[in-house]
């Protein structure tokens, strides 16, 4: 039976780490997409995809093979699932925009994506949304497509360098993070700002801080448990852990 908890207290951040075993890379590790072709981050740079159609052709061309189209979600995302429907998660905030809490079975009006998502594309000049896939059709005949609407310049709806994070995101992530009695930071670098700074905020707001991270990162000094362990193995463990304590 779970625990009848008085409210939730548990948030979650999670970043590319915890989709890595899905198939889907990350960007910073080891085998990451920008440490091993760092022009590859070039292709996200806000100002220069406005500008130049041919950087707009390699990024499409970029999320039409995306293994993000393919991936499926890991135990580490159904672990998660777990914590919500126990009552005890506040909110899962992520860096990701492959949208794997959300096939897991995260309700998603309790996933909070900081830098956006794959699934929508949006026009820039005009703002009409259609699905991604949608775009990527449309490649073999037009390798720039704009928008159908307007002819505008079309952009997945993933938070680009340059931009600034959806609008209410941000204020949501907070608030899940000054409320937790635990924050929780899965498969994230904490390196990356303002998304990073939750990190720091949750422990001045009195939280416990637990990393699970296969590298050091800038934060691990204020944790109170640093878990360096699969995380497919490790995030499990961690939810049984929680939902034990009464």
């Amino acid at each position: 039976m779970p625990h009848h908890h008085h409210a939730p207290t548990v948030t979650v951040l999670t970043g590319a780490g915890i989709s890595t075993s899905s198939g889907v890379p990350d960007f910073r590790g080891p085998q990451g997409v920008w440490t091993r072709d760092p022009a590859a981050a070039e292709l996200l740079e806000i100002d220069r995809y406005v500008r130049d159609a041919g950087v707009r052709a390699r990024g499409w061309r970029t999320w039409a093979g995306h293994p993000v189209w393919h991936a499926r979600p890991t135990p580490a995302h159904r672990a998660l699932v777990e914590l919500e429907r126990a009552g005890v998660l506040i909110a899962t905030l992520t860096q990701n925009f492959d949208g794997l809490h959300q096939v897991a079975g995260a309700d998603p009006a309790s996933v909070v994506e900081l830098h956006g998502s794959l699934a929508t594309t949006s026009c820039l000049r005009c703002g009409a949304g259609v699905p991604t896939r949608d775009v990527l059709d449309r490649l073999a005949a037009e390798p720039d497509p704009a928008c159908t609407a307007c002819g505008g310049v079309l952009k997945p709806d993933v938070v680009y360098f340059g931009e600034l994070l959806p609008d209410d995101a941000l204020a949501r992530a907070v608030a899940a993070t000054t409320d937790a009695h635990t924050f929780v930071a899965i498969g994230t670098t904490l390196t990356v700002h303002p998304v990073a700074g939750l990190a720091p905020l949750a422990v001045d707001a009195g939280a416990r801080l637990v990393v699970v991270n296969a590298e050091p990162t800038p934060y691990d000094h204020l944790a109170d448990e640093v878990v360096r362990a699969p995380i497919d193995e490790a995030v499990p463990a961690l939810v049984r852990d929680l939902l034990a304590t009464p």
